[in-house]
């Protein structure tokens, strides 16, 4: 990267061990990075330079990360200025609310993710050059037409035709601003309305509830339309690195539908999936794979009404592994079947049909069909009776020796619904998700969003197997765990299933009393084997 090309990130922090680090984290990246170790160095240092991100701790004598975002959000300059909060304690729904008001727009929690940050701000460093290179494309443009038109003047024709040209490369780089401008700050205005009901409603008022899922909702939207953006980049440059390893679709299939639960579930369409009795074994990138299913049925969940049917299949066609994904939506006209996998395309643009991103998921699905060579075609009857999207894969003719993503069918089977287990999560969709798979499964589920309320169910209906969550609010799951232990659940088999993975925590978990450790997200055949291998004993009331 040439030295012009470099933006600049301003990173604050009182403390300098704190600036060390993100210094480290973010030097991959080859911007330049300045340092300030109060806010009001930080200012300083805005007045003297152009900064094109700030990431800034909330927690500051003096001058706090709020008070600095709402002083640089006041400057015209820095209307734009991308700000991310770095926080150490856990944000209630109303503290990210006021760091939104202040001017952030994203937040990182500590401990930090290092390729989680690092996304995050090249994010921004590059929306910022692409938003510069178009300022400077529009000169271009303007120039060429000034030039053409005193070259042209002996060819009215001529000229004509050329002025044409340009406004039409003019006015796609306008809609495709639009579009991008539209999609970036559409999530952005049902948060604006939550907070105003929040400032009228009391805490124990319903539409508070409903206040935080629109956040939660908008905000993964978001964070999908970044991601979306970042992975086409990253396929245009080449620079996808597949990590492939032998894959039962089966596995895959679960992470999908468990990624896309709440976006169905808010639309209450119904979910049909339907594997085969055997395993279909593929050679590919877990993760990768993964968004190929999750973006197709985000499409269909999307671009239907709500209520709707999507049916996900898998079978074996020859040496192909076959994934169809279908519903009985909007449908694709014959015209732009061909269309529908290009970047950016979105059909018309009606207002019903708003809802459909940047276009860039089904371009995504095909670019990573084809890097695990594959392919993926659309088929639709036409507007209103649904489309169809079927993904092929190379199968591997046998099942490798040694995979670290077991096969479902080769779990071992449920023990039937004598089996009861309890969900803890403080998210009610991964709940409620992972709770639905295992109901499907044989087991009987309970579930629970706090620890209080869990050592309630735990005391009255003896569950055999916990699935714990560590980061509940008020009461952590270390806590949960050994009061369970108490109160006489000596002999079930708790699993803490938390995205905490050092080996502090594993430690910790152990101390407390769980009986197994396990990272989110967890491949469901794993996880049925480590239920199947509880502790049989049925737990007897403690004093």
């Amino acid at each position: 990267m040439d030295a012009h090309d470099k933006v600049n990130i301003l990173l604050v922090d009182d403390q300098p061990g704190k600036l060390l680090s993100y210094k480290a984290i973010l030097s991959q990246l080859g911007e330049n990075l300045i340092t300030a170790t109060s806010g009001r160095e930080a200012l300083e240092h805005l007045l003297k330079t152009d900064v094109t991100v700030v990431v800034t701790d909330v927690s500051m004598p003096g001058l706090d990360g709020f008070e600095l975002a709402e002083i640089i959000r006041q400057h015209p300059r820095y209307e734009k200025t991308a700000i991310i909060f770095v926080s150490a304690v856990h944000l209630t729904d109303l503290d990210r609310l006021k760091g939104y008001e202040s001017g952030a727009v994203d937040y990182v929690s500590v401990p930090i993710i290092p390729e989680l940050l690092r996304a995050k701000v090249s994010v921004f460093t590059e929306l910022y050059r692409k938003t510069r290179e178009l300022e400077r494309l529009n000169v271009r443009l303007e120039q060429r037409v000034a030039e053409r038109t005193g070259e042209l003047e002996t060819s009215m024709a001529k000229q004509v035709e050329l002025a044409e040209r340009l406004r039409e490369a003019d006015r796609r780089k306008d809609e495709f601003l639009a579009l991008l401008s539209h999609e970036l700050r559409n999530p952005l205005a049902p948060i604006r309305n939550a907070v105003q009901i929040l400032r009228q409603k009391t805490p124990v008022d319903s539409d508070l509830a409903w206040c935080r899922d629109v956040i939660e909702r908008q905000a993964n939207q978001l964070t999908r339309l970044v991601d979306d953006l970042l992975d086409i980049s990253r396929i245009t440059q080449g620079k996808i690195k597949l990590r492939s390893e032998s894959l039962d679709l089966a596995a895959i299939v679960y992470d999908a539908v468990e990624a896309s639960q709440p976006l169905i579930d808010a639309q209450r369409h119904q979910l049909a999936v339907t594997l085969p009795d055997r395993p279909i074994w593929v050679e590919g990138d877990p993760a990768r794979l993964t968004q190929i299913v999750a973006n197709l049925l985000n499409n269909a969940a999307k671009f239907q009404n709500a209520g709707g049917h999507i049916e996900l299949d898998v079978e074996r066609e020859g040496n192909l592994a076959v994934i169809r994904v279908s519903d009985r939506g909007v449908g694709i006209e014959a015209d732009m079947l061909g269309q529908v996998f290009e970047r950016f395309s979105q059909g018309e643009l009606v207002p019903e049909r708003t809802q459909g991103g940047l276009g860039l998921g089904l371009s995504l699905v095909k670019n990573l069909a084809e890097l695990h060579g594959g392919s993926v075609q659309a088929a639709s009857a036409g507007s209103g009776r649904g489309s169809e999207f079927t993904v092929r894969l190379p199968a591997l003719l046998t099942a490798p020796p040694k995979t670290r993503r077991p096969a479902i069918a080769n779990a071992e089977p449920p023990p039937g619904p004598t089996c009861r287990v309890l969900v803890v999560d403080d998210n009610t969709d991964a709940a409620e998700a992972l709770a639905k798979l295992l109901r499907h499964k044989g087991y009987e589920i309970l579930v629970a969003n706090d620890g209080p309320r869990a050592l309630e169910i735990a005391a009255t209906r003896w569950p055999e197997v916990v699935l714990l969550d560590i980061g509940l609010p008020g009461m952590d799951g270390y806590e949960v765990c050994q009061r369970m232990r108490r109160q006489g659940l000596a002999d079930a088999h708790i699993m803490a299933l938390t995205g905490f993975g050092q080996a502090r925590d594993r430690q910790r978990s152990q101390e407390a009393g769980f009986d197994a450790h396990v990272i989110k997200p967890v491949e469901l055949g794993e996880l049925l084997k480590l239920i199947a291998a509880r502790r049989r004993p049925t737990p007897t009331p403690g004093p």
